[in-house]
């Protein structure tokens, strides 16, 4: 399933970045401010989403199969890697200085994601049973509740596991640079846009 839904995101993320290659933003022209705060605000999600993906992984790096995670952003959302996920890829649609882009990903989370964490939510129900019932009845299902937050004083992390989890966790900051090759490259004409969004 995790393999699936890796497949899945980066089929489209690809085509996410596909249509913005051959569409503008009506912002970016007639609307220059409107543009520039769509990006700004885009950036500080994408770097809040892959921060919050890279502390996720600290937590779940090596240990996801062993125990049930209940510290860190885990001891505030069941579910904090979708969470961090979904804001970081709001920040990349947010980045392309339209509003439809981050619409169809705001679109494509709630049809798809709820499955998921239900699907997940059953699985770990099965594993682990009572602890995760009474896990589940204090801890938000996907949006954070920070009065609930707690961290150990220590913490052991596997660090190969965290390398391999912290470049899959930095794809929103490389999404964010494709997507100003993509606008230099329309500045010095090398293509044209086929369309506008808003």
């Amino acid at each position: 399933m995790q393999r699936w839904r890796t497949v899945v995101s980066k089929i489209l993320g690809a085509l996410l970045v596909a249509v913005i290659t051959i569409s503008d933003s009506v912002w970016d022209h007639d609307w220059e401010f409107v543009g520039s705060s769509l990006f700004l605000l885009g950036c500080a999600l994408a770097a809040v989403g892959s921060l919050g993906r890279l502390w996720c992984s600290v937590y779940i790096g090596g240990k996801k199969t062993e125990r049930l995670i209940v510290e860190g952003p885990y001891s505030i959302s069941r579910n904090p890697l979708y969470f961090f996920s979904f804001i970081g890829a709001l920040g990349v649609g947010l980045a392309s200085e339209t509003l439809t882009i981050p619409t169809l990903i705001l679109v494509a989370f709630a049809v798809y994601y709820p499955s998921v964490i239900k699907a997940e939510s059953g699985r770990l129900r099965r594993m682990y049973g009572e602890q995760y019932e009474d896990y589940a009845k204090k801890t938000p299902a996907f949006f954070p509740k920070i009065s609930l937050l707690t961290e150990p004083e220590e913490y052991v992390v596997h660090p190969i596991r965290f390398r391999r989890d912290a470049l899959s966790a930095l794809w929103f900051i490389w999404l964010l640079g494709i997507l100003e090759f993509i606008e230099g490259f329309r500045e010095m004409g090398v293509f044209a846009p086929l369309f506008e969004l808003y």
